[in-house]
Formats: C-alpha cells, sequence, structure tokens
C-alpha cells in the first residue's frame, strides 16, 4: 500500500500511514468468558501448579468443590502418577465423599490419549482408570489449551502462591529457613480452615466453608476399603480414613525449631 500511495503522489511517511489505517482497524471483541455453575455435589476440579522449580523442586496438588470453592491442596516434590492419585485420594477424605465427576487437564499420568475410543472417550492411565471405579467418579479431561475450562481450582492457583506461598516464604527467609515440602504441608492445612474457607468468594458471594457444609449432603460415600494398585505395581488394601476422624498433628523436627525460635525472638 505504502509504495502505491508514494507512485500516486503520497509524501508522507509509512509510521504517519500505519497510525492513519489504524484507526479503521475493526476491534475484535474478547471472548466473552462464560462461568458455569454446578450443583453441589456434581464436579471437582483438580490441577498440579509449580511453586518453585530447582533441585528441590516444590508442586501444589488442587483439588476444588466448583458448587462450594472448598480446595484441598498437598505438597509434593514430583507430578507422577503416584501424587495425583494420593492427592485424589487424601482430597476425597478431606471432604468425606466423592463428586460424580472430576475435572482435570490433559497430563499424560492422567489421560493417556484423547479420543482413543469415540469423542470424549479417552484413554485413561491404567491405575486412575481402576480408581475412578474404586471410588465411583468419572475422569473428565478438558480441552486443551482450554485452562479456563477449569477455571475455579486455576483461580486459587493464584490465590494460593499470593496468599500462602509468598508470606510463608517470607516468614521462613526470616529464620533463615527455605520452604519445602515438609513444612508446606504442615502449614497448609491450618492456612485452608482458617484464611481460604472463610473469605466471602467473590463470585458465590459466600464462604466456602458454609457451601461445604451443603455440598457435603450430595457427594457419594466414600468405600470402606479400596483395592488400589499404586505406582509400583504392587496390590495394597488402602483403608479410608474418615475426615476429621484421625489427625496426624507430628511434624518435622525443624518445623517444631522455627516455631520455637520465632515464638523466643517475639516473646
Amino acid at each position: 500500500m505504502f509504495d502505491e500511495l508514494c507512485q500516486r503522489g503520497y509524501q508522507g511517511g509509512i509510521a504517519q500511514l500505519r497510525r492513519f489505517v489504524c484507526q479503521f482497524k475493526p476491534i475484535i471483541a474478547p471472548e466473552p468468558i462464560v462461568r458455569f455453575e454446578t450443583p453441589p455435589g456434581q464436579q471437582m476440579q483438580i490441577d498440579f501448579t509449580t511453586i518453585r522449580r530447582s533441585k528441590q523442586t516444590l508442586k501444589a496438588f488442587v483439588a476444588t468443590l466448583s458448587y462450594s470453592r472448598a480446595c484441598y491442596v498437598k505438597f509434593f516434590d514430583n507430578e507422577r502418577a503416584s501424587a495425583w492419585q494420593q492427592g485424589l485420594k487424601e482430597a476425597f477424605d478431606y471432604f468425606g465423599g466423592v463428586p460424580q465427576q472430576v475435572l482435570c487437564d490433559n497430563a499424560k499420568t492422567l489421560i493417556v490419549k484423547r479420543d482413543a475410543y469415540a469423542e470424549g472417550e479417552h484413554k485413561l492411565h491404567v491405575e486412575m482408570l481402576q480408581m475412578s471405579k474404586d471410588y465411583g467418579f468419572k475422569l473428565t479431561a478438558c480441552q486443551p489449551y482450554r485452562a479456563k475450562t477449569k477455571g475455579k481450582v486455576e483461580r486459587f492457583n493464584h490465590y494460593l502462591k499470593n496468599s500462602f506461598i509468598v508470606p510463608l516464604k517470607a516468614e521462613l527467609r526470616a529464620q533463615n529457613l527455605e520452604l519445602d515440602v515438609e513444612i508446606a504441608n504442615a502449614k497448609i492445612g491450618p492456612w485452608l480452615q482458617r484464611i481460604a474457607h472463610q473469605w466471602r468468594h467473590g463470585t458465590t458471594q459466600e464462604k466456602p466453608a458454609d457451601r461445604l457444609v451443603d455440598e457435603v449432603k450430595f457427594l457419594q460415600p466414600l468405600p470402606a476399603v479400596v483395592e488400589h494398585v499404586i505406582s509400583t505395581g504392587s496390590s495394597l488394601n488402602i483403608p479410608v480414613v474418615p475426615p476429621h476422624g484421625s489427625v496426624n498433628l507430628q511434624h518435622p523436627i525443624k518445623v517444631y525449631d522455627a516455631l520455637l525460635e520465632e515464638n523466643y525472638v517475639t516473646a
């Protein structure tokens, strides 16, 4: 266009021409965000989010009940199939039941091949397939590159990093400690109960803790004993612990050392 206009007598610069043409460029409206609300007990969204990439990798398994927005978090140093399975099992125990559907991404440790049998009928990792049968949920994969499909858990990931990880790192740095899997898992439970589940959610305008009281009534009951094949290939009977029935209060020694040092300094 510039060359053609110059041949017709245009004497301005190309930058001036670009500014003039830009005002006629159509404005493409952004794709609208459609929020899908699900009834209680129907869906749980799961994800792994990376906290730190280094020799001491830190990752967080996050499970969010779509109706109540109540969340469960478990920290790992890997994202293997066994970590997904352990995170799922502990999330079911934590919530006291099993939703009808678990929405996940397309991680190879979960979905071996999309649409392997028919459209929407994916080939699941053999251990995850067995777990879905044991617990009675349907594992559903969101569309590739469509993270907003499981936007509830994705939004919580940002909240987790900004409201839990960042303050905890600062607290530990003051004590010359580094955040690791053990410390993160020792701290996350109280934070979920006291903070994450008590803030008024922007969409529901209710506390996740209050909505969870309603949602647990619609969850499927936990199986008494699950015959589950773990990643080593061995078969174990895993007894299910009722939620809040038994809590391990023993944390790594360094966690207690940090707390004692903190109390001594602030006393």
